[in-house]
């Protein structure tokens, strides 16, 4: 199972900002913005509008880890937004991806709310 890819509705920056919120609101930490435009321009290089968005609740994420660590290879959970032709995207893995690349069983409630959280999230700019 691939990245998944949506499309805002809103523009660059109003995308990122509201995912921002949308973050915070629905109760979960957001750990890291990096804006990966900007640190190609301190190395002398051009990137189109770039931000990776690490964020995560740890009450979703740590009984996860408990039972996989290796999980915690892709957790906190990520949404990479970036502009290309005119439209922004966001993507993200599937919380199924992340279960079936470490072998994750006998979760399937967990699983099945951080992938409802994570699609609420998305709704929020598409």
């Amino acid at each position: 199972m691939e990245a998944a890819v949506s499309t805002s509705r809103y523009p660059f920056d109003e995308t990122v900002e509201r995912l921002q919120r949308a973050i915070a609101a629905g109760g979960a930490t957001l750990f890291a913005t990096l804006d990966q435009r900007a640190a190609a321009q301190a190395a002398g290089l051009d990137l189109r509008p770039t931000t990776l968005l690490i964020f995560g609740n740890p009450k979703g994420g740590t009984p996860l880890m408990d039972a996989f660590p290796l999980t915690a290879l892709d957790l906190p959970l990520k949404l990479l937004i970036w502009e290309e032709n005119g439209a922004v995207r966001i993507g993200r893995v599937p919380v199924a991806a992340i279960a079936e690349r470490y072998a994750v069983t006998g979760l399937d409630d967990l699983l099945a709310r951080l992938q409802a959280s994570l699609d609420t999230l998305i709704a929020t700019v598409t």
